[in-house]
C-alpha cells in the first residue's frame, strides 16, 4: 500500500507562496527532491498528482485542486479505506506553531484546520499523520504572537512570507519535508522524533 503525502492549500497564482499553502509548498520540495516526475492533473481526485518511491516505498504525492476548505474531496479519490489512511501524512500550515517550528502528530484532532476537518470528515477517521507547519509570528523570546479576530486571521493566512522570514521558511519547508520523507522510509516513529525535536 502505497503512502500518499498531501500538501493543502489553495490552488492558483494569486496564492501561490502564501502562509495557508505551507503545506502544500513542503509536498512540491518532496516532489523535488525526491525527483519524482511533474505533477499532472487527476481529474475524478480534483487534485495534481505525482508518484514515485522514497527509498524504495510507493509513494503518491498530492496537491488538492480545491479550496484548502474541502481538501476531503480529493482524499477520499485516492485513500480507499481506513488502513489506507494510516499510510496518509498531511501537511499543513498552523496558527498555533511559531514560524520555524513543526510538529508531527497520528489520530489528532483538526484544531480548526477547516482542510483536516474536511479530510477527517470525507474519511470518516482522525487517524492519520498530520505535519503542523507553524505560521504564526514570535516575539523575539519566541512567544507566540497569533493574530486574533477572523478578520485579522484571515488577511495573515492567506498574506503571503515576508522577505525576512523567506530563510526561516526555507529551512522549516525542508524540515517538514524530511519529516514526511522519514515517514514513507522509516514509519511514524523515526519521523515523529525528528519532528518533534526540531
Amino acid at each position: 500500500m502505497a503512502v500518499v503525502i498531501v500538501g493543502l492549500g489553495n490552488p492558483g497564482g494569486e496564492y501561490a507562496g502564501t502562509r495557508h499553502n505551507a503545506g502544500r509548498m513542503a509536498v512540491e520540495l518532496v516532489a523535488k527532491q525526491e525527483g519524482f516526475d511533474e505533477f499532472k492533473l487527476k481529474k475524478t481526485a480534483q487534485a495534481l498528482v505525482t508518484s514515485g518511491d522514497i527509498d524504495g516505498v510507493p509513494t503518491v504525492l498530492v496537491l488538492p485542486e480545491t479550496f484548502v476548505n474541502l481538501s476531503g474531496k480529493s482524499i477520499i479519490a485516492l485513500v480507499r479505506s481506513k488502513k489506507a489512511a494510516e499510510k496518509l501524512v498531511v501537511l499543513r500550515d498552523d496558527l498555533d506553531l511559531p514560524l520555524g517550528a513543526i510538529k508531527m502528530t497520528f489520530g489528532r484532532g483538526s484544531g480548526g484546520h477547516k482542510g483536516v476537518e474536511s479530510i477527517a470528515r470525507a474519511l470518516k477517521t482522525k487517524d492519520f499523520v498530520q505535519i503542523k507547519i507553524g505560521i504564526s509570528p514570535a516575539t523575539p523570546k519566541g512567544k507566540l504572537r497569533k493574530p486574533s479576530g477572523e478578520e485579522k486571521v484571515v488577511k495573515h493566512v492567506i498574506g503571503k512570507f515576508s522577505p525576512k522570514e523567506e530563510p526561516i521558511l526555507k529551512k522549516v519547508l525542508k524540515n517538514a519535508a524530511e519529516a514526511a520523507c522519514l515517514f514513507a522510509a522509516n514509519g511514524i516513529e523515526d519521523a515523529m522524533q525528528f519532528a518533534n525535536t526540531k
